[in-house]
């Protein structure tokens, strides 16, 4: 049986990211997963910018092919402020970058309500996997320093999903600080690619416990 799981995603960079890597991982296994860049005008996508422009995609998706999945890789970082229960004491009591994206996960499944949705957001943002393996920077820099400050964030930290203490140092921003000439959407999908899945998943607890849940899709 042929399982499709229709993906909305925040921008290029996502959406390079899923069909490089996951589409034909998962393909291996028998699901086929769709990246679809969020529309945030006519003529325009990519983005989070405004939720009541989000929910309707989502539910789109979710209606139009009820034999198939939905989920998304929307940035936690950055997500606007009328993202369901954003604005609430409980979101702003939560602790870690995690204990958040659960809580808001949850928040959207509720607001969304379509049994063949799986919410998910990326702590604290799709530059977060790439502090897995800072030596994966090695290919694009004569900067041993770039690589040893990168692999010193990585290391004062629990976990890459622990980066961002403010807009100031959240992982894109470190980044570019870094390595001024870091371009999104061209570095990020294939430093993240000679990083590996695995690695990128052991290093990673909830971006893991994400693609967990899409396996069982395929079970």
């Amino acid at each position: 049986m042929i399982r499709r799981l229709y993906l909305l995603v925040e921008g290029q960079t996502e959406e390079t990211f899923v069909r490089e890597l996951l589409t034909p991982h998962y393909a291996r296994i028998g699901l086929y997963i769709t990246p679809i860049i969020v529309s945030t005008s006519p003529g325009h996508k990519g983005g989070v910018v405004s939720y009541g422009k989000i929910k309707p995609q989502i539910s789109r998706l979710c209606k139009q092919d009820d034999h198939a999945s939905v989920s998304t890789m929307f940035d936690l970082y950055a997500l606007p402020g009328n993202f369901p229960g954003k604005a609430t004491d409980t979101y702003l009591s939560q602790g870690t970058g995690e204990q958040k994206a659960i809580f808001l996960e949850a928040q959207l499944a509720l607001d969304i309500n379509e049994i063949n949705f799986i919410p998910n957001l990326m702590v604290h943002e799709f530059e977060a996997l790439l502090f897995a393996k800072p030596e994966a920077f090695r290919d694009w820099t004569n900067s041993q320093k770039l690589v040893d400050s990168l692999r010193a964030i990585a290391m004062a930290h629990e976990t890459p999903e622990h980066i961002n203490d403010s807009p100031q140092t959240a992982p894109s921003k470190r980044i570019a600080k870094l390595m001024p000439e870091y371009e999104k959407t061209f570095h990020g999908p294939l430093i993240a690619a000679e990083i590996g899945l695995d690695s990128l998943r052991q290093a990673c607890p909830h971006f893991n416990n994400w693609l967990l849940r899409l396996e069982r899709l395929a079970a």
